[in-house]
């Protein structure tokens, strides 16, 4: 792929008419060069839009720019050579005249980058699939499609690829989302401004990332939709990547013909972090919080008692640094060993989504009824959020599937719910004090 420069400034009139005047002539050659079906359909609408000392700037219509920019690049550039010019390459990145509004990029975790992403055995041949992926889209791994189970790194990887290309490639339109915002949107689209708006918002770009791409079982509409979707953009040879909590095969309610497409690339699994990688985990973490620790065995005290997953590992780090403060205690193995029950990958799995409803509920003096239900009062939805912050933390269960065991919820009120608790978390001591509470009755009903 053509790496792609700095637009020129927009040229003055006279030097248009020369550049119209060589692309005229460049196409004559073109003509010639390859079949009339594929000049008509991926040649003859190129327009030039400027020029630098070698490079030629053009433009195309989005559905077939990828295409032409990967596949037709140094054959234009060849042209252009035989006829003496000057310019020695050409780029589909537009002049500043044509940029002036841009599509809005997705909303990405600026944080989530390759650089910021630890390595271990158990995500090293992910973490280079998606690299390879970032710097050659379409070139590597076509889908790349990532599975494991929550919170081991699949989201951070989807956005590290598109944070790499919006600085690295900026030319290239790059789309991330979760199915389910795909899913919102196919649906909303059908109501409001027709499929057509919606399928030139997913098919005209280069690379497309789908994170959480089991939400499309049970929705015939949605996948019908994502399998053009989906064909379309690898048909004309742009990126795919996607991740999901289990191997395609194992999707069992998807389509087929959607989950044989799925495996058509590469598939890597994404593995729970050992020792090493927790350690290394942490101590990331403790240095961009500039954390001062009591003694040199407390990080390795809490990577051996936290073993399912990295969010896990963050949270526990976050319970620690809790009672550090409130407690005015250094952080120090004697206190991990005191906050943080020794539990495992297993354990955490074991733990039933009914047995935190009920300790939850009772801790704050409601029903189990209540806190699944739908009122809006403060006790039952502080609870409620509560609980789903705990089932986030001490199971294996997506968002989609922790929103269906509380009263149906969507997605985004799980979100939401999380992010609320998070944010109390920080600055209201007795809730911390509940949760570390709740999280010890959790892991040992008979101390509740």
């Amino acid at each position: 792929m053509t790496a792609l420069s700095s637009p020129p400034p927009v040229p003055d009139d006279s030097h248009t008419t020369d550049i119209e005047s060589l692309w005229q002539t460049t196409q004559e050659r073109l003509a010639k060069s390859v079949p009339e079906s594929t000049y008509r359909l991926w040649l003859e609408p190129l327009e030039p839009v400027g020029a630098d000392e070698e490079t030629l700037y053009l433009k195309a219509p989005e559905g077939i720019r990828a295409w032409a920019e990967r596949r037709y690049s140094a054959l234009i550039a060849a042209a252009l050579a035989e006829l003496g010019t000057n310019l020695q390459q050409v780029s589909f990145a537009a002049p500043r005249e044509m940029t002036e509004t841009p599509t809005p990029g997705p909303e990405l975790n600026p944080s989530y980058t390759f650089e910021r992403f630890v390595i271990g055995p158990g995500n090293r041949l992910a973490h280079g699939a998606a690299l390879a992926v970032a710097e050659a889209p379409s070139e590597a791994y076509n889908p790349l499609f990532l599975h494991g189970p929550p919170g081991l790194g699949k989201t951070h990887l989807l956005a590290a690829i598109a944070n790499y290309l919006h600085d690295n490639a900026p030319g290239l339109s790059v789309r991330y989302t979760t199915a389910e915002s795909f899913t919102n949107e196919f649906v909303g689209a059908l109501r409001t401004t027709g499929a057509e708006a919606f399928k030139s918002r997913y098919r005209d770009i280069d690379v497309l990332l789908i994170d959480d791409v089991q939400f499309l079982e049970g929705k015939p509409a949605t996948e019908e939709e994502f399998f053009h979707t989906f064909n379309a953009l690898y048909e004309s040879g742009s990126q795919l990547v996607l991740s999901a909590d289990r191997i395609p095969s194992e999707l069992s309610t998807l389509a087929s013909r959607l989950r044989d497409r799925f495996e058509w690339g590469l598939t890597v699994p994404v593995e729970p972090p050992n020792l090493a990688t927790r350690v290394t985990v942490l101590r990331r973490l403790v240095e961009e919080a500039g954390i001062e620790i009591a003694d040199s065995g407390a990080i390795a005290e809490l990577a051996n008692r936290i073993d399912a997953n990295v969010r896990q590992l963050h949270g526990a780090l976050t319970r620690v640094i809790a009672h550090a403060s409130l407690l005015a205690r250094p952080l120090s193995s004697e206190l991990i060993a005191e906050v943080i029950p020794r539990t495992t990958a297993r354990t955490a799995q074991a733990t039933s989504v009914e047995e935190i409803q009920q300790q939850v509920a009772e801790r704050f003096g409601i029903s189990r009824a209540e806190l699944i239900g739908t009122s809006r009062a403060a006790t039952p939805l502080r609870a409620r959020q509560v609980a789903i912050y705990l089932t986030r933390e001490l199971t294996d269960l997506s968002l989609p599937q922790i929103g269906r065991l509380y009263g149906g919820r969507d997605h985004t009120t799980v979100l939401n719910s999380l992010r609320r608790i998070e944010a109390r978390l920080d600055e209201d001591e007795a809730l911390t004090e509940k949760v570390a509470e709740l999280r010890t009755a959790i892991h040992n009903p008979a101390a509740g």
